[in-house]
């Protein structure tokens, strides 16, 4: 089984090349290496025998021309909620266009996909009224145009499947931490957070007070790559659904209870900064439901805490403290 992972040398690209490899599957990398700390990961995939693609997803005739593969698992993306203020036209660019691109070289060559989707496609507003988040969430505007761009990229899927016959499973995604993540603003706040406390860098809590109440739950890198592969074992049998994964009730956290913990693991404590001014796009509360993925697939388990996501985050931040210091 040949296996293509866009966005390979990125934060969820590279640990599921280095994950399905360990699983034995032929897996090859599709990176442009345009984002910084990226060329670090193209070694490391080097390294386990992984090739990569540097080709940009926005170039349609580079990507028809590569080899078939059975499997596109989509992680490519702009996947700043902040960048799409700005720039949003780049957003388009690739979070849309180029998933259009994928979607062309999958009817070409008859191949599946697993789409890397985003809770970021719910409804900001409805969000201030749940606890829970559940599959069947609004997701009507409101939802920032990052989150436009990877529903729009859902419903694309979802209607070339009807008419060319490729089937897709479509995973939305919330928080994802762990290994690899270099402790940039656009990689989560948890990472950021992480990162911060190993530098004892001031903390600014933004919004409700300044008291960092915002709830979110937290999904280890490791159980995310542990569905896919699930996913990619079952797929003839279960297929054309959207699942909506995240660490759960059990993983959710504060951003002041974070502050604690990352206090806790690495010894250091940080300024905090309080501005009373939030974004537009923060929700008081967001932990995702585990209803539906559970129910397809019983089997998977979320095996890691939310002290393991940190510990694991914090050691290989230390280990790699200098490759990851020049990237800043």
């Amino acid at each position: 089984m040949n296996i293509l992972v866009t966005g390979g040398c990125g934060f969820i690209g590279v640990n599921l090349c280095l994950f399905l490899k360990e699983k034995k599957l032929n897996v090859t990398s599709l990176d442009n290496l345009a984002r910084r700390g990226s060329l670090e990961n193209k070694k490391l995939l080097s390294k386990h025998n992984i090739k990569n693609y540097p080709i940009d997803i926005r170039d349609s005739k580079t990507l028809i021309k590569l080899k078939k593969f059975d499997f596109i698992i989509h992680c490519a993306a702009e996947p700043s909620v902040s960048v799409s203020l700005n720039n949003y036209q780049k957003v388009f660019d690739i979070n849309l266009k180029g998933t259009l691109n994928i979607l062309e070289k999958c009817i070409h060559d008859k191949s599946q996909i697993i789409f890397i989707s985003s809770s970021r496609v719910y409804n900001i507003k409805q969000l201030f009224k749940k606890k829970i988040t559940l599959l069947n969430h609004s997701t009507s505007s409101p939802k920032s145009f990052y989150g436009f761009t990877k529903l729009a990229s859902e419903e694309i899927i979802k209607e070339l499947s009807y008419v060319y016959k490729f089937n897709y499973i479509i995973n939305r995604f919330g928080t994802v931490s762990g290994p690899f993540q270099f402790g940039k603003i656009n990689q989560g706040f948890v990472s950021l957070w992480v990162w911060m406390h190993i530098n004892k860098l001031p903390l600014t809590f933004f919004g409700y007070n300044g008291a960092g109440s915002q709830i979110r739950d937290v999904l280890h890198i490791n159980d995310l790559c542990s569905l896919i592969f699930i996913q990619i074992k079952k797929f003839k049998l279960i297929n054309n659904k959207v699942f909506l994964c995240g660490g759960g009730f059990d993983n959710k956290i504060s951003i002041m209870a974070l502050t604690d913990l990352c206090e806790q693991i690495s010894g250091n404590q940080c300024e905090k900064i309080k501005v009373q001014k939030k974004s537009d796009y923060d929700v008081p509360f967001f932990v995702a439901s585990n209803q539906i993925v559970k129910k397809y697939y019983p089997e998977w388990k979320i095996k890691n805490s939310l002290k393991n996501i940190i510990e694991d985050l914090y050691i290989w931040q230390k280990q790699n403290y200098n490759k990851i210091k020049k990237y800043f």
